[in-house]
């Protein structure tokens, strides 16, 4: 295993220990969100993960703490408005846990060297994962229990130019090249045609959907009325509502502003086409080239709390001149979750996608402020409920 991937899985240790960081004493055991685990389990379920794959599974190293490896093991995704019955007093205290942390990962360490790369691949990204599940998790935490770290947020008063931009016809590249890391969902990969079409240079932003909202629709999770003005709800505080950042919408939500815009919402292969496909039929890795993700190119990679402007990345541009197309919010497409063709479960983990091959999940692409930046890949598909509307999710328009 190269000492790069050993740094990079350290390097996200230190990440997520951060993030537990700025949580007060009392918010520890607290529920944000209703659909999903205390924070306590989050605070277990990273060291559980890692030892059940890469100690357990698959260099069958004896437990010493089984009990926890299993109540760790697994998050959950009930539907919305299904909240667990669970109670404070039914977890081990941090104590306990922060013991059974630290001695996972002595023993890991010692290790890790012996573990297939794919398996340590996987743990890294998976903790990543929930680098980003944990930022909106803590985001809907009040605000007297986290510790505040970050500058306002800058935003500007001029709208942008919201052209829509022709896509010609052509072919798409979706999923991951076989020998390259991926999850089982991103494999294989294949090419599909697709017809010529519309897209909106920018993501639909708080200032465009707020129309919708005078018309009667349902403001949406991250927007707060107070004195007839409309509010962010930001990780650290509220702001006057930033009409030139992105709206952050579920499925459902985006999919009625669509109709009621008289467009539509991408399809996968449509993202993929006005991502990384260029005039010349060629496609790039990313929207912009081939060079590696920067700060410049986008709002990723952990730069941020929360969403800025949609046209403050002009350098990360596809070569069709959509905009933010990475970065600065997920963005919803009007797939269905389901396999590629040729898709194979991993033997070692035969859950991850397949149960979620439901009918009740939509792809997004992209990434928001809070995703790593190895998740910008061009193969990497993220997945929600469409009525779920914690996460960083935004959306553009197309017209066929």
């Amino acid at each position: 295993m190269s000492r790069g991937l050993l740094r990079q899985i350290e390097s996200a240790r230190a990440r997520t220990d951060e993030l537990f960081k700025l949580l007060r004493p009392d918010a520890l055991y607290s529920r944000p969100i209703p659909e999903r685990h205390r924070l306590i389990f989050y605070l277990g379920h990273l060291e559980a993960f890692d030892w059940n794959q890469i100690c357990r599974n698959a260099l069958n190293v004896p437990s010493f703490h089984p009990e926890f490896d299993h109540l760790f093991e697994f998050g959950i995704d009930p539907p919305v408005g299904k909240a667990a019955e669970d109670r404070p007093s039914d977890w081990p205290s941090e104590s306990e846990i922060q013991a059974y942390n630290r001695r996972t990962r002595e023993i890991i360490d010692q290790v890790l060297e012996q573990a297939p790369e794919q398996i340590a691949h996987v743990a890294l990204e998976h903790r990543l994962m929930h680098a980003e599940t944990l930022a909106y998790l803590f985001h809907n935490l009040p605000y007297d229990q986290k510790i505040a770290v970050h500058a306002d947020s800058i935003h500007s008063t001029e709208k942008p130019l919201g052209k829509t931009i022709a896509i010609p016809p052509g072919c798409a590249t979706l999923g991951q090249k076989a020998g390259e890391f991926g999850w089982d969902n991103e494999f294989d990969q294949h090419r599909v045609t697709v017809s010529g079409f519309a897209i909106s240079k920018y993501k639909v932003t708080n200032g465009e959907y707020i129309a919708f909202v005078r018309a009667g629709a349902q403001p949406p999770h991250f927007w707060r009325e107070r004195g007839g003005q409309w509010f962010y709800k930001g990780m650290f505080a509220e702001a006057p509502l930033p009409a030139n950042a992105p709206v952050f919408v579920t499925y459902a939500e985006a999919s009625a502003y669509a109709r009621w815009a008289g467009k539509i919402l991408p399809t996968e292969a449509q993202f993929h086409r006005a991502a990384y496909g260029m005039p010349t039929g060629d496609e790039r890795s990313y929207p912009w080239g081939e060079n590696a993700p920067e700060f410049t190119h986008g709002n990723f990679d952990f730069h941020a709390w929360d969403p800025i402007d949609v046209n403050q990345n002009p350098a990360g541009d596809s070569a069709f001149g959509v905009s933010q197309l990475v970065g600065n919010g997920w963005e919803w497409t009007s797939t269905l979750f389901g396999p590629f063709p040729g898709f194979e479960p991993f033997s070692f983990y035969p859950g991850y996608s397949k149960n979620f091959f439901d009918d009740e999940h939509y792809v997004l692409k992209g990434g928001s402020q809070r995703t790593a930046a190895c998740f910008l890949r061009r193969s990497f598909r993220n997945w929600f409920r469409p009525d779920y509307p914690y996460v960083y999710a935004s959306f553009r328009l197309v017209e066929n």
